[in-house]
């Protein structure tokens, strides 16, 4: 998979190595060094409180390795007053399918049947500590080859059924975040909190299953209900 330049994306540039932690890991660490200012993730274009939208992401349970290795995480960084995402909203996000309104459940049935008949398989990634963006701390991770052959799968189905991403597979920046910034912060004040995090181990994090979410946002946090999910097996 080639990955392109895209300045909407973070980093705009993707990694040397989509394959190698430690390459991705160096990779985002020098794309936030050059960041100044962190924004207010909660000030992004196209959310309303009324908003209700689909999306392909991947779950993480919240009783996992993962969910006990970012709340360590979490607690680290409390000095930043971020939003920290709760356990049980750790996720991944592959795409946008559309919003309730530009979608139909019989689009949706289409979309799974279509979904539920692609040739997938289990994967493993790593949740490597600790980077952030222009708007949140999170987790570099990797490798990102299995993650954008099923970025690029669901691309496929979504076309085959009129609900294309509005992303393409080449722009696709996998990552894991653990904390909302909420107000415009001085990165180097950031870069200096998450600094020693970036020294603890990864973590491994098994990835069973694909879920279709309908999402919203919630007193500074993302909510969601499954609406099904895709064994990956």
């Amino acid at each position: 998979m080639l990955l392109s330049h895209d300045t909407s994306a973070f980093p705009s540039a993707p990694p040397p190595d989509v394959a190698d932690a430690k390459a991705i890991a160096a990779h985002d660490w020098a794309a936030f060094d050059r960041v100044e200012k962190m924004s207010n993730h909660w000030d992004r274009r196209g959310w309303t409180p009324s908003t209700r939208a689909y999306y392909w992401m991947l779950v993480f349970p919240a009783g996992s390795a993962l969910a006990e290795h970012a709340r360590h995480c979490q607690d680290k960084i409390r000095n930043l007053n971020f939003d920290s995402i709760d356990a049980d909203g750790l996720h991944l996000t592959l795409g946008r399918i559309g919003t309730i309104e530009e979608v139909s459940l019989e689009q949706l049935d289409t979309l799974l049947a279509t979904t539920a008949a692609m040739p997938t398989g289990r994967f493993r990634l790593q949740a490597v500590p600790m980077t952030a963006s222009r708007g949140a701390v999170r987790y570099s991770v990797a490798p990102w080859t299995p993650v954008l052959d099923l970025h690029s799968q669901l691309s496929a189905a979504g076309a085959q059924c009129q609900l294309p991403f509005r992303k393409p597979t080449a722009a696709l920046r996998p990552h894991i975040g653990i904390a909302y910034c909420n107000r415009p912060t001085d990165a180097s004040i950031v870069r200096e909190a998450i600094r020693p995090l970036r020294d603890i181990d990864s973590v491994s994090v098994p990835v069973d299953h694909l879920h279709l979410v309908e999402m919203r946002r919630e007193d500074r946090a993302y909510r969601w209900h499954v609406i099904d999910q895709v064994d990956l097996a």
